[in-house]
Protein backbone atom coordinates (compact mmCIF):
# COMPACT_ATOMS: atom_id res chain seq x y z
CA UNK A 1 0.00 0.00 0.00
CA UNK A 2 1.31 3.43 -0.99
CA UNK A 3 0.80 6.36 1.34
CA UNK A 4 1.66 10.04 1.20
CA UNK A 5 0.92 12.55 -1.53
CA UNK A 6 1.93 13.34 -5.08
CA UNK A 7 0.87 16.33 -7.20
CA UNK A 8 -1.02 15.37 -10.36
CA UNK A 9 1.74 16.69 -12.59
CA UNK A 10 4.10 14.15 -11.02
CA UNK A 11 1.77 11.13 -11.23
CA UNK A 12 4.43 9.17 -13.16
CA UNK A 13 6.54 9.24 -9.99
CA UNK A 14 3.69 7.56 -8.12
CA UNK A 15 3.30 4.91 -10.84
CA UNK A 16 7.00 3.98 -10.90
CA UNK A 17 7.22 3.95 -7.11
CA UNK A 18 4.15 1.72 -6.86
CA UNK A 19 5.43 -0.67 -9.55
CA UNK A 20 8.81 -1.12 -7.85
CA UNK A 21 7.12 -2.10 -4.60
CA UNK A 22 4.45 -4.29 -6.21
CA UNK A 23 7.07 -6.22 -8.18
CA UNK A 24 9.02 -7.01 -5.03
CA UNK A 25 12.09 -5.18 -6.26
CA UNK A 26 11.84 -2.99 -3.17
CA UNK A 27 10.90 -4.18 0.32
CA UNK A 28 10.15 -0.78 1.81
CA UNK A 29 11.04 2.68 0.56
CA UNK A 30 10.19 6.35 0.28
CA UNK A 31 10.69 9.07 -2.31
CA UNK A 32 10.32 12.81 -1.78
CA UNK A 33 10.74 15.71 -4.19
CA UNK A 34 10.87 19.45 -3.71
CA UNK A 35 10.44 21.59 -6.82
CA UNK A 36 10.93 25.34 -6.72
CA UNK A 37 10.65 25.33 -2.94
CA UNK A 38 7.47 23.22 -2.72
CA UNK A 39 7.11 19.57 -1.79
CA UNK A 40 5.43 17.97 -4.83
CA UNK A 41 5.80 14.35 -3.75
CA UNK A 42 6.28 12.46 -0.50
CA UNK A 43 5.49 8.78 -0.99
CA UNK A 44 6.22 5.84 1.29
CA UNK A 45 5.19 2.22 1.35
CA UNK A 46 6.14 -1.41 1.81
CA UNK A 47 7.65 -2.94 4.89
CA UNK A 48 10.22 -1.84 7.45
CA UNK A 49 11.46 -5.37 8.18
CA UNK A 50 12.09 -8.60 6.27
CA UNK A 51 9.31 -10.50 8.07
CA UNK A 52 6.86 -7.91 6.67
CA UNK A 53 5.30 -7.40 10.07
CA UNK A 54 6.21 -3.71 10.29
CA UNK A 55 4.67 -1.20 7.87
CA UNK A 56 6.80 1.63 6.49
CA UNK A 57 5.32 4.84 7.91
CA UNK A 58 5.80 8.51 7.20
CA UNK A 59 8.18 8.84 10.16
CA UNK A 60 10.12 5.63 9.47
CA UNK A 61 13.87 6.24 9.60
CA UNK A 62 16.38 4.29 7.54
CA UNK A 63 20.16 4.12 7.23
CA UNK A 64 21.11 5.91 4.00
CA UNK A 65 24.76 4.79 3.94
CA UNK A 66 27.01 7.14 1.93
CA UNK A 67 24.28 9.70 1.35
CA UNK A 68 25.52 10.68 4.82
CA UNK A 69 28.68 12.03 3.16
CA UNK A 70 26.67 14.78 1.46
CA UNK A 71 25.06 15.80 4.76
CA UNK A 72 28.54 15.91 6.28
CA UNK A 73 29.57 17.96 3.25
CA UNK A 74 26.88 20.52 4.07
CA UNK A 75 28.31 20.85 7.59
CA UNK A 76 31.82 21.21 6.16
CA UNK A 77 30.64 23.85 3.69
CA UNK A 78 29.08 25.82 6.52
CA UNK A 79 32.24 26.00 8.61
CA UNK A 80 34.22 26.93 5.49
CA UNK A 81 31.72 29.73 4.98
CA UNK A 82 32.19 30.79 8.61
CA UNK A 83 35.97 30.94 8.22
CA UNK A 84 36.70 28.02 10.55
CA UNK A 85 38.26 25.78 7.91
CA UNK A 86 40.65 26.63 5.09
CA UNK A 87 40.80 23.92 2.42
CA UNK A 88 44.30 24.99 1.32
CA UNK A 89 45.94 24.51 4.71
CA UNK A 90 47.69 21.32 5.73
CA UNK A 91 45.56 18.97 7.79
CA UNK A 92 48.03 19.07 10.68
CA UNK A 93 47.41 22.80 11.08
CA UNK A 94 44.10 21.77 12.67
CA UNK A 95 45.03 18.21 13.68
CA UNK A 96 48.70 18.14 14.79
CA UNK A 97 48.76 14.37 15.38
CA UNK A 98 48.03 13.76 11.70
CA UNK A 99 51.69 13.82 10.75
CA UNK A 100 54.54 11.53 9.67
CA UNK A 101 54.50 10.75 5.96
CA UNK A 102 51.03 12.33 5.78
CA UNK A 103 52.37 15.71 6.82
CA UNK A 104 51.81 17.30 3.40
CA UNK A 105 48.15 16.27 3.22
CA UNK A 106 45.92 19.26 2.51
CA UNK A 107 42.41 19.70 3.87
CA UNK A 108 41.12 19.58 0.30
CA UNK A 109 42.74 16.15 -0.15
CA UNK A 110 40.65 14.69 2.65
CA UNK A 111 37.45 16.33 1.39
CA UNK A 112 37.93 14.99 -2.16
CA UNK A 113 39.06 11.37 -1.58
CA UNK A 114 42.66 12.18 -2.47
CA UNK A 115 44.29 11.52 0.92
CA UNK A 116 45.35 7.95 0.07
CA UNK A 117 43.83 6.69 3.33
CA UNK A 118 40.89 4.64 2.04
CA UNK A 119 41.42 1.57 4.24
CA UNK A 120 42.91 0.20 7.45
CA UNK A 121 46.30 -1.33 6.67
CA UNK A 122 46.48 -3.48 9.78
CA UNK A 123 42.90 -4.68 9.70
CA UNK A 124 39.74 -3.11 10.98
CA UNK A 125 40.10 -1.87 14.59
CA UNK A 126 38.78 -4.32 17.19
CA UNK A 127 36.37 -1.95 18.89
CA UNK A 128 32.80 -0.68 18.93
CA UNK A 129 31.47 1.87 16.47
CA UNK A 130 31.15 4.31 19.34
CA UNK A 131 34.91 4.15 20.05
CA UNK A 132 35.71 7.28 18.05
CA UNK A 133 39.19 7.86 19.47
CA UNK A 134 40.37 4.35 18.59
CA UNK A 135 39.47 4.83 14.92
CA UNK A 136 41.13 8.25 14.89
CA UNK A 137 44.37 7.06 16.50
CA UNK A 138 44.53 4.09 14.13
CA UNK A 139 44.44 6.42 11.14
CA UNK A 140 46.86 8.87 12.76
CA UNK A 141 49.51 6.17 13.04
CA UNK A 142 48.99 4.74 9.55
CA UNK A 143 50.91 5.55 6.40
CA UNK A 144 48.83 6.32 3.29
CA UNK A 145 48.42 3.77 0.51
CA UNK A 146 49.31 6.43 -2.06
CA UNK A 147 50.98 9.82 -1.78
CA UNK A 148 48.37 12.38 -0.67
CA UNK A 149 46.94 14.59 -3.38
CA UNK A 150 48.19 12.59 -6.36
CA UNK A 151 45.29 10.21 -7.03
CA UNK A 152 41.60 9.76 -6.28
CA UNK A 153 40.55 6.70 -4.27
CA UNK A 154 37.08 6.60 -2.75
CA UNK A 155 37.27 6.66 1.06
CA UNK A 156 34.11 4.65 1.64
CA UNK A 157 34.32 4.32 5.41
CA UNK A 158 37.52 6.00 6.63
CA UNK A 159 36.04 9.29 5.40
CA UNK A 160 34.05 9.22 8.66
CA UNK A 161 37.01 9.68 10.97
CA UNK A 162 39.21 11.68 8.60
CA UNK A 163 36.62 14.33 7.75
CA UNK A 164 34.88 13.94 11.10
CA UNK A 165 37.99 14.51 13.21
CA UNK A 166 39.11 17.37 10.99
CA UNK A 167 35.67 18.93 11.52
CA UNK A 168 35.86 18.38 15.29
CA UNK A 169 39.30 20.00 15.52
CA UNK A 170 38.18 23.02 13.49
CA UNK A 171 34.69 23.58 14.95
CA UNK A 172 34.80 21.88 18.36
CA UNK A 173 31.82 19.55 17.99
CA UNK A 174 31.21 16.18 16.39
CA UNK A 175 29.58 16.38 12.96
CA UNK A 176 26.37 14.73 14.21
CA UNK A 177 26.04 17.11 17.15
CA UNK A 178 26.68 20.14 14.95
CA UNK A 179 24.17 19.01 12.35
CA UNK A 180 21.51 18.42 15.03
CA UNK A 181 22.00 21.80 16.70
CA UNK A 182 22.74 24.08 13.75
CA UNK A 183 20.78 22.56 10.86
CA UNK A 184 18.31 19.80 11.79
CA UNK A 185 16.58 21.62 14.65
CA UNK A 186 16.28 25.06 12.98
CA UNK A 187 14.88 23.54 9.78
CA UNK A 188 12.87 20.79 11.51
CA UNK A 189 14.67 17.95 9.70
CA UNK A 190 14.23 14.34 10.78
CA UNK A 191 17.77 13.24 9.97
CA UNK A 192 20.44 12.07 12.41
CA UNK A 193 24.12 11.17 12.47
CA UNK A 194 24.10 9.36 15.80
CA UNK A 195 20.50 8.34 16.45
CA UNK A 196 19.26 8.58 20.06
CA UNK A 197 18.37 5.16 21.43
CA UNK A 198 14.79 6.20 22.17
CA UNK A 199 14.31 6.67 18.41
CA UNK A 200 15.60 3.26 17.33
CA UNK A 201 12.09 1.81 17.30
CA UNK A 202 11.32 4.01 14.28
CA UNK A 203 14.10 2.46 12.18
CA UNK A 204 13.51 0.21 9.21
CA UNK A 205 15.70 -2.87 9.36
CA UNK A 206 18.21 -3.13 6.53
CA UNK A 207 18.08 -6.27 4.40
CA UNK A 208 21.85 -6.33 4.00
CA UNK A 209 23.73 -8.65 1.64
CA UNK A 210 26.94 -10.12 2.98
CA UNK A 211 30.09 -9.80 0.90
CA UNK A 212 31.36 -13.35 1.08
CA UNK A 213 33.73 -13.12 -1.85
CA UNK A 214 34.70 -9.61 -2.83
CA UNK A 215 36.05 -9.65 -6.37
CA UNK A 216 36.42 -6.82 -8.87
CA UNK A 217 34.69 -7.07 -12.28
CA UNK A 218 36.58 -8.34 -15.34
CA UNK A 219 39.51 -9.50 -13.21
CA UNK A 220 41.03 -11.29 -16.21
CA UNK A 221 41.80 -7.89 -17.75
CA UNK A 222 44.95 -7.60 -15.64
CA UNK A 223 46.59 -10.13 -17.98
CA UNK A 224 45.90 -8.12 -21.16
CA UNK A 225 48.73 -5.85 -22.40
CA UNK A 226 47.94 -2.13 -22.27
CA UNK A 227 48.45 -1.78 -26.02
CA UNK A 228 45.15 -3.61 -26.55
CA UNK A 229 43.15 -1.56 -24.05
CA UNK A 230 41.29 1.76 -24.25
CA UNK A 231 42.09 4.29 -21.51
CA UNK A 232 39.06 3.37 -19.38
CA UNK A 233 40.08 -0.29 -19.43
CA UNK A 234 43.66 0.64 -18.61
CA UNK A 235 42.36 2.46 -15.54
CA UNK A 236 40.27 -0.57 -14.60
CA UNK A 237 43.30 -2.82 -14.99
CA UNK A 238 45.46 -0.60 -12.78
CA UNK A 239 42.75 -0.52 -10.12
CA UNK A 240 42.52 -4.32 -10.09
CA UNK A 241 46.29 -4.73 -9.85
CA UNK A 242 46.53 -2.24 -6.98
CA UNK A 243 43.79 -4.06 -5.00
CA UNK A 244 42.63 -0.71 -3.66
CA UNK A 245 39.00 -1.84 -3.82
CA UNK A 246 39.74 -4.80 -1.55
CA UNK A 247 41.47 -2.49 0.93
CA UNK A 248 38.62 0.03 1.00
CA UNK A 249 35.75 -2.48 1.07
CA UNK A 250 37.26 -4.90 3.55
CA UNK A 251 35.30 -8.16 3.37
CA UNK A 252 35.97 -8.98 7.01
CA UNK A 253 34.44 -5.67 8.04
CA UNK A 254 31.32 -5.98 5.93
CA UNK A 255 30.70 -9.54 7.08
CA UNK A 256 31.04 -9.02 10.82
CA UNK A 257 28.87 -6.05 11.69
CA UNK A 258 25.14 -5.60 11.94
CA UNK A 259 23.70 -2.40 10.41
CA UNK A 260 20.55 -2.98 12.48
CA UNK A 261 22.39 -3.03 15.80
CA UNK A 262 21.90 -0.40 18.48
CA UNK A 263 25.64 0.32 18.55
CA UNK A 264 25.70 1.16 14.84
CA UNK A 265 22.60 3.33 15.00
CA UNK A 266 23.65 5.40 18.02
CA UNK A 267 27.26 5.90 16.92
CA UNK A 268 28.47 8.78 14.78
CA UNK A 269 29.94 7.51 11.52
CA UNK A 270 29.59 10.58 9.27
CA UNK A 271 30.48 8.64 6.13
CA UNK A 272 27.83 5.95 6.35
CA UNK A 273 25.30 5.80 9.18
CA UNK A 274 22.98 8.75 8.78
CA UNK A 275 19.37 7.78 9.54
CA UNK A 276 16.45 9.81 8.31
CA UNK A 277 13.46 10.24 6.03
CA UNK A 278 13.34 10.98 2.32
CA UNK A 279 11.21 14.05 2.98
CA UNK A 280 13.84 15.61 5.26
CA UNK A 281 16.64 14.97 2.77
CA UNK A 282 14.57 16.38 -0.10
CA UNK A 283 13.83 19.45 2.00
CA UNK A 284 17.48 19.93 2.92
CA UNK A 285 18.64 19.75 -0.70
CA UNK A 286 15.65 21.81 -1.77
CA UNK A 287 16.78 24.58 0.57
CA UNK A 288 20.24 24.52 -1.01
CA UNK A 289 18.83 24.43 -4.55
CA UNK A 290 16.71 27.53 -3.96
CA UNK A 291 19.31 29.86 -2.49
CA UNK A 292 20.51 28.27 0.78
CA UNK A 293 17.89 30.04 2.87
CA UNK A 294 14.39 29.32 4.18
CA UNK A 295 12.16 30.76 6.88
CA UNK A 296 14.70 33.57 7.30
CA UNK A 297 17.36 31.04 8.29
CA UNK A 298 20.44 31.10 6.08
CA UNK A 299 22.70 28.05 5.77
CA UNK A 300 25.57 29.81 4.01
CA UNK A 301 26.32 32.06 1.05
CA UNK A 302 25.37 30.73 -2.37
CA UNK A 303 28.91 31.55 -3.50
CA UNK A 304 30.25 29.12 -0.89
CA UNK A 305 27.93 26.40 -2.21
CA UNK A 306 29.14 27.14 -5.74
CA UNK A 307 32.72 26.63 -4.57
CA UNK A 308 31.88 23.43 -2.67
CA UNK A 309 30.04 21.93 -5.64
CA UNK A 310 32.61 22.85 -8.26
CA UNK A 311 34.35 19.75 -9.60
CA UNK A 312 37.64 19.30 -7.73
CA UNK A 313 38.52 15.78 -8.87
CA UNK A 314 37.23 13.44 -11.59
CA UNK A 315 39.22 10.26 -11.24
CA UNK A 316 40.18 7.81 -12.45
CA UNK A 317 39.24 6.43 -9.05
CA UNK A 318 41.72 3.75 -7.97
CA UNK A 319 39.21 2.19 -5.55
CA UNK A 320 36.15 2.22 -7.81
CA UNK A 321 37.81 0.44 -10.73
CA UNK A 322 39.06 3.52 -12.53
CA UNK A 323 35.64 5.19 -12.64
CA UNK A 324 35.58 8.85 -13.62
CA UNK A 325 33.44 10.08 -10.76
CA UNK A 326 33.25 13.79 -9.98
CA UNK A 327 33.61 15.11 -6.43
CA UNK A 328 33.56 18.52 -4.79
CA UNK A 329 33.92 19.11 -1.06
CA UNK A 330 32.47 15.73 0.03
CA UNK A 331 29.69 15.96 -2.59
CA UNK A 332 29.29 13.56 -5.50
CA UNK A 333 28.64 15.77 -8.51
CA UNK A 334 27.05 15.78 -11.95
CA UNK A 335 28.53 13.96 -14.89
CA UNK A 336 27.62 10.39 -13.98
CA UNK A 337 24.99 10.06 -16.71
CA UNK A 338 27.59 8.33 -18.83
CA UNK A 339 27.77 5.46 -16.36
CA UNK A 340 25.81 2.34 -17.16
CA UNK A 341 22.21 2.61 -15.99
CA UNK A 342 21.51 1.09 -12.53
CA UNK A 343 25.16 0.52 -11.58
CA UNK A 344 25.63 4.19 -10.70
CA UNK A 345 23.08 6.87 -9.84
CA UNK A 346 22.02 9.17 -12.65
CA UNK A 347 23.35 12.65 -11.85
CA UNK A 348 22.17 15.39 -14.18
CA UNK A 349 23.98 18.62 -14.99
CA UNK A 350 24.49 20.94 -12.00
CA UNK A 351 23.41 18.35 -9.44
CA UNK A 352 25.21 17.69 -6.18
CA UNK A 353 24.55 15.10 -3.50
CA UNK A 354 25.52 11.48 -2.94
CA UNK A 355 24.44 7.89 -3.31
CA UNK A 356 24.63 5.04 -0.80
CA UNK A 357 25.55 1.39 -1.28
CA UNK A 358 22.06 0.36 -0.18
CA UNK A 359 20.43 2.15 -3.14
CA UNK A 360 19.62 5.48 -1.48
CA UNK A 361 20.19 8.73 -3.40
CA UNK A 362 19.78 12.40 -2.49
CA UNK A 363 20.69 15.47 -4.51
CA UNK A 364 19.96 19.09 -5.25
CA UNK A 365 19.74 20.69 -8.69
CA UNK A 366 20.65 24.37 -8.82
CA UNK A 367 19.31 24.89 -12.35
CA UNK A 368 15.95 23.17 -11.92
CA UNK A 369 15.57 24.05 -8.22
CA UNK A 370 15.04 20.44 -7.22
CA UNK A 371 15.56 18.68 -3.91
CA UNK A 372 15.30 14.91 -4.34
CA UNK A 373 15.68 11.83 -2.18
CA UNK A 374 14.96 8.13 -2.50
CA UNK A 375 15.63 5.83 0.48
CA UNK A 376 15.09 2.09 0.90
CA UNK A 377 15.94 -0.90 3.07
CA UNK A 378 16.60 -3.71 0.56
CA UNK A 379 20.10 -3.74 -0.83
CA UNK A 380 20.14 -4.82 -4.46
CA UNK A 381 22.78 -6.64 -6.47
CA UNK A 382 25.32 -4.25 -8.01
CA UNK A 383 23.74 -4.34 -11.48
CA UNK A 384 20.45 -3.06 -10.06
CA UNK A 385 21.72 -1.00 -7.17
CA UNK A 386 20.13 2.28 -8.29
CA UNK A 387 17.42 0.94 -10.60
CA UNK A 388 14.47 2.45 -8.73
CA UNK A 389 16.08 5.83 -8.15
CA UNK A 390 17.25 6.07 -11.76
CA UNK A 391 13.75 5.32 -13.05
CA UNK A 392 12.34 7.99 -10.75
CA UNK A 393 15.01 10.53 -11.67
CA UNK A 394 14.56 10.03 -15.40
CA UNK A 395 10.80 10.42 -15.05
CA UNK A 396 11.20 13.55 -12.92
CA UNK A 397 13.32 15.33 -15.52
CA UNK A 398 10.98 14.39 -18.34
CA UNK A 399 8.13 15.98 -16.37
CA UNK A 400 9.84 19.30 -15.69
CA UNK A 401 11.91 19.71 -18.88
Amino acid sequence: MINGHCDKKFIKIYEIFSDQLASGHELGCSVAIEYEGNEVANLFGGYANTSKSKIWKENTLVNVWSVTKAVTGICITRIINDGLLDVNKNVNYYWPEYDGNKIDTKVIDILTHRAGMFGFKNGFPDCKWTDWDIFVKTLESQAPYHAPGLSQGYHALTFAWLVGELFRRAEGRMVGDYFRDEIAKPYNLDFHIGLPEDQHNRCADISFKRFDNLKPPLEFIKYIPNIFLFNDLKNLKQSIISKDFIQAFNGELFNTYDPNSSNWRKSQVPSANGHGTASSLAKLFGILATGCERDNIKLFDISTLDEATDIKTSGPDTVLFGSKLNFGYCFMLNGNERNRVNFAPVMKKNTFGHAGIGGAVAFGDLDKKIGYSFVCNKQQKPANLYKTSNLLTEALYKIID
